[in-house]
């Protein structure tokens, strides 16, 4: 049975996944190894003999995308949660399997909906859809049953980052006029001031641009999923 995971996206590559222009992702290898001649990658551990090293996610494997949420509604008789995203979607009420994170979550957005002196009508908390009072969390708090993106991994790959190609940095979600034209040299910045990004100030050094560090290249395509947080019952889209 493939492995169900998470993955976390900033807001600019959700839209880019559901655009349908985004179909690889890039993630270093952040621990001492070593790749050989053969393709193989591997990490020394101590003075033993080098071990394989393996990826964060392998083909079949099935991701759920994490993204920068919070709660837009409720049902309380149903225990249902409708989830809002970043980019401004409102998502349908939702079952909530764990009663202990439906009423932590209940309970976190009443009071935020207090706070913001919201409508109360004698039952609950009211508002109008797409502009609830609750706070945002960010994505790496958000739990299974709030996604709404699944991704099914087609391949891995290991990769120097500066060997990325124009192919590559399409498959990444870049989409200017530059990348549209195939003008490698705009495109490699455009994709360079990307990256840098996405990396800590700190960590730039050893994961930045210049650093040309190994990544795994991670291939996916969309994916209709129904699940029921126990076990996942795939079925695929196909490209998109």
């Amino acid at each position: 049975m493939s492995r169900v995971l998470p993955i976390l996206f900033n807001t600019d590559m959700v839209l880019a996944i559901l655009d349908g222009r985004k179909k690889v992702t890039r993630r270093c290898l952040k621990y001492p190894f070593r790749v050989h001649p053969n393709g193989y990658i591997t990490k020394p551990r101590g003075n033993e003999n080098l071990c394989p090293y393996i990826p964060p996610y392998q083909p079949g494997d099935i991701l759920y995308v994490r993204e920068t949420w919070r709660v837009g509604a409720w049902d309380i008789r149903n225990q249902m949660i409708a989830f809002d995203y970043k980019d401004g979607t409102c998502g349908q009420l939702t079952y909530i399997n764990d009663r202990e994170l439906f009423k932590r979550l209940v309970d976190q957005s009443r009071e935020d909906a207090r706070k913001a002196k919201c409508e109360y009508n004698g039952a609950d908390f009211v508002w109008d859809k797409g502009n609830s009072p609750c706070r945002w969390h960010p994505s790496i708090h958000m739990p299974k049953e709030a996604a709404r993106i699944w991704l099914k991994v087609t391949d891995v790959n290991v990769e120097r980052l500066q060997d990325i190609t124009i192919e590559g940095i399409r498959a990444e979600g870049l989409s200017s006029a530059a990348v549209h034209a195939g003008d490698m040299e705009i495109a490699l910045e455009e994709w360079k001031i990307l990256w840098d990004s996405t990396i800590k100030k700190a960590d730039l050094p050893l994961y930045g641009w210049y650093a040309n560090p190994w990544t795994w290249v991670i291939e996916f395509k969309r994916c209709a999923i129904g699940i029921d947080l126990h076990m996942a019952a795939v079925s695929e889209w196909g490209e998109r």
